[in-house]
């Protein structure tokens, strides 16, 4: 005699204390940061009315303050990577301590995603050849923003790997809201300083979301480190 599946074992969690992935649900959360960085491209590249709009906005925004210099330098590579760099060291020695197989692996995944962003945002920069703000002179390649694109990656990526050695949800969360609030910094310095349009900032934010998800997915099919309880 068959029984029907039980609801239960369904969605059960998996060896690594992750439930699969709900269907659908990676395609969606691709799918719509990519649509999103095509509509503000084609925008941006045709001069359409949201990005006129987009224009009008900086020029309200903008107010050059040295503070605004010192959060948009929480972008440069010489800030954000280091971050990055001690959280790769620090996830692999904790795996490998602990007996992981392929302890090298997600800090490996991190790295080379961290790689990928110059590969991808020069290219479009140098396609794309958007001019920026006026207090920034002549000269263009502003978008996508590559210091928003170091900070998304560099300090998402961060948090991915850290996250699962955080024991008590407090922790978590505390990194999540640093990993957010920093971002915003960055976002906040360069659009109020005038170093690029708000949209420049929007299309690495949908570019990053994309790269960052990738990501997690390929941490949550592939990596068997334990899962604090």
């Amino acid at each position: 005699m068959s029984t029907s599946p039980n609801p239960r074992t369904q969605c059960a969690p998996t060896r690594q204390g992750r439930r699969p992935p709900v269907p659908g649900r990676p395609t969606l959360l691709l799918g719509l940061p990519a649509l999103l960085f095509a509509l503000i491209t084609w925008q941006v590249t045709a001069h359409g009315p949201l990005a006129r709009a987009d224009e009008r906005l900086s020029d309200r925004l903008v107010h050059p303050a040295r503070v605004w210099e010192l959060l948009a330098d929480l972008g440069n590579i010489t800030v954000a990577v280091p971050v990055l760099a001690a959280a790769l060291v620090y996830a692999a020695v904790r795996a490998r301590r602990a007996g992981v197989h392929r302890w090298w692996l997600p800090s490996t995944a991190a790295a080379v995603l961290m790689a990928v962003v110059p590969a991808v945002i020069v290219p479009l920069k140098e396609l794309i050849a958007r001019s920026g703000p006026p207090v920034m002179g002549p000269g263009n390649g502003y978008y996508p923003s590559g210091h928003t694109a170091t900070a998304a990656v560099a300090y998402g990526a961060a948090t991915l790997l850290l996250l699962p050695w955080l024991r008590t949800t407090g922790a978590r969360r505390a990194l999540l809201i640093a990993c957010a609030t920093l971002n915003a910094a960055v976002v906040t310095g360069l659009v109020l300083r005038g170093y690029h349009w708000p949209l420049d900032v929007v299309a690495s934010w949908c570019l990053c979301a994309v790269l960052l998800y990738s990501l997690w997915l390929f941490l949550a099919r592939t990596s068997d480190r334990p899962q604090p309880k």
